[in-house]
């Protein structure tokens, strides 16, 4: 392992989204849901969380062709009390049972104050914040929770217990973007992991440990991940697997745990309506000058800023519709070979 960056390709973003759509088509993919997994997956290229984009293409064909995805499951409500609603995604593309998800959680929210909906049975959904985003827009808070089988040690374990299970949160601001918080529950999300070994590239050694429990630098050797803050990534993570999957009535980790079943895994969508509480637009005047407030605050040495949740990735995203998008060559090579399978035609690299 160099540590140094290996040679990368630069595409503009419409194209790689063409590529990307053309791809998962080419593994089955159903066009509305190729063409809304290529949006989410380019979104988060756009934003530098590239272990969210593209890269991810590969991995979603390979799990069509052995049966974890449906690519042209309908997601459908099974059923509603209240605010509350229930997702059954029939295993379809993550992105497109999301984006159903919170469309139902803000629906129910415009009519009882707050809307959570529970999808069932979906697939990996990518960076999660843009479902959060979806009801920011709309003006309301967005919440957004996903949780899946064992890729993470539990506080004191030795090997994989609970998953990386991501949250994201997401608030309207008047006069800026929206503040949006997109985490996972450990050190670092797998998808770096296959980044840095896409990039040929080491790793710091809290990002996760080999098959011994040791911490390592080589992403080849990776066996598990490690929690955010010991005690309290793990906790964390336990907590969204009993309110995302255990709640909705299909648990997770105790079936893979005790070997009695493996791949499942499901998401939330929780959307409030800000008008509830009172004004809108005050609520984003004040959350707008809390951001304001923040960045005033003295500076700690050789900080040059201070930045609000998600504002890196709107600021990256802006200058990477301009420039393009830069991808490294393991990436660009595993696609290629899946464009030489489809007969899909190569993307023109930006100049």
């Amino acid at each position: 392992m160099t540590g140094e960056a290996a040679d990368s390709v630069l595409f503009g973003c419409e194209e790689l989204q063409r590529y990307a759509a053309a791809l998962l088509a080419g593994g089955g993919f159903g066009r509305k849901q190729a063409e809304q997994t290529a949006e989410i997956l380019v979104w988060a290229n756009a934003r530098g969380v590239d272990s969210h984009g593209v890269l991810r293409i590969p991995r979603y064909v390979e799990m069509v062709e052995a049966g974890a995805i449906d690519p042209r499951a309908d997601p459908t409500i099974v059923a509603r009390s209240g605010a509350i609603s229930v997702l059954e995604a029939a295993r379809a593309p993550g992105a497109t049972a999301m984006v159903a998800a919170m469309q139902e959680a803000v629906e129910q929210a415009a009519k009882f104050g707050v809307g959570w909906c529970s999808a069932r049975n979906i697939t990996h959904a990518g960076a999660i914040g843009y479902y959060a985003l979806q009801a920011a827009a709309k003006g309301f808070v967005g919440i957004v929770m996903t949780a899946s089988g064992p890729l993470m040690a539990y506080q004191g374990s030795r090997g994989s217990a609970v998953s990386t299970n991501p949250l994201a949160i997401a608030v309207p601001s008047s006069g800026r973007e929206p503040i949006v918080l997109d985490m996972s529950t450990s050190n670092v999300a797998l998808g770096k992991v296959m980044a840095a070994k896409d990039a040929g590239k080491s790793i710091p050694p809290d990002w996760g440990v080999d098959e011994q429990g040791q911490p390592t630098t080589d992403p080849k050797k990776v066996a598990t991940l490690t929690p955010l803050g010991g005690p309290k990534g793990s906790g964390l993570s336990l907590m969204i697997e009993i309110l995302v999957s255990v709640l909705a009535g299909n648990p997770v980790i105790a079936p893979a745990l005790s070997g009695k079943s493996a791949g499942r895994m499901n998401g939330l969508a929780i959307a409030v309506q800000v008008e509830a509480f009172g004004s809108s637009n005050r609520f984003a005047q004040d959350v707008a000058h809390l951001a304001q407030a923040l960045k005033a605050v003295p500076l700690a040495a050789g900080t040059s800023s201070i930045l609000m949740p998600g504002e890196r990735g709107f600021a990256e995203a802006a200058s990477r519709r301009v420039s393009g998008i830069l991808l490294a060559s393991g990436t660009v090579t595993r696609l290629a070979k899946l464009a030489d399978r489809f007969g899909v035609g190569p993307p023109s690299p930006a100049k």
